[in-house]
């Protein structure tokens, strides 16, 4: 089993203001992330429902859907993390986590962790990890989405040697996330997003990282 607390710091704001009513209400620092596996398989992006990833609780915590952890990461895993009966953030509830954490001001990082055993779910996990630090009402998704996507690819830049992720995989999120981005905003054009720069440039947006670390 690999276990690392994540460097996750706050990103300062990429976006309007407007996208969110409480931009880092919660500072970020770390994700506590546990994977079966000595090191997480080496998968494609894909944004449709991550596979083989959960938000497991700290304590018990009524006011969210939940669902059994080990539905999500398989019991042979499971067994490995030393989960048995603990519950995790229903995959469906991201957007109650974020809405509730905000609402009864939650410290995400004394709420969850995270177990996953590939590197598409730690993209996606880190994605949400960021929505759980900024809340908005999401009226305007490219903007939302840009500010988690940002995140998720800074941090995974920040710890790709720990969790032994190849640059040139994480090239292949960056240009994946700025087509996912650049699809989305053809379905609003209406956006106040600024030109997703952040992504594009993969230079800017290693700086960026680096940057956060000091």
């Amino acid at each position: 089993m690999l276990a690392l607390d994540l460097l996750t710091p706050s990103l300062p704001l990429l976006v309007p203001p407007e996208t969110f009513d409480g931009f880092g209400w919660a500072v970020s620092t770390t994700l506590t992330w546990r994977c079966p596996l000595g090191a997480p398989a080496l998968n494609a992006l894909d944004d449709q429902l991550p596979l083989g990833m959960a938000f497991v609780l700290r304590a018990p915590w009524e006011s969210i859907p939940t669902e059994l952890a080990w539905l999500h990461v398989g019991r042979a895993r499971a067994a490995t993390l030393g989960l048995t009966d603990q519950l995790a953030l229903a995959p469906y509830a991201i957007d109650d986590a974020t809405d509730l954490l905000f609402a009864e001001k939650r410290p995400p990082a004394e709420t969850f962790w995270l177990a996953a055993d590939n590197a598409n779910a730690l993209y996606w996990a880190l994605h949400d990890w960021s929505h759980f630090h900024n809340h908005g009402e999401f009226t305007d998704r490219p903007s939302t989405e840009l500010q988690c996507d940002a995140a998720a690819l800074a941090w995974l830049w920040i710890n790709r040697a720990n969790i032994g992720l190849p640059d040139a995989l994480w090239e292949d999120y960056r240009r994946d996330a700025l087509a996912n981005h650049l699809a989305l905003r053809e379905t609003m054009p209406e956006t106040r997003c600024p030109p997703p720069q952040v992504l594009s440039d993969a230079g800017e947006l290693r700086r960026l990282a680096e940057r956060l670390v000091g």
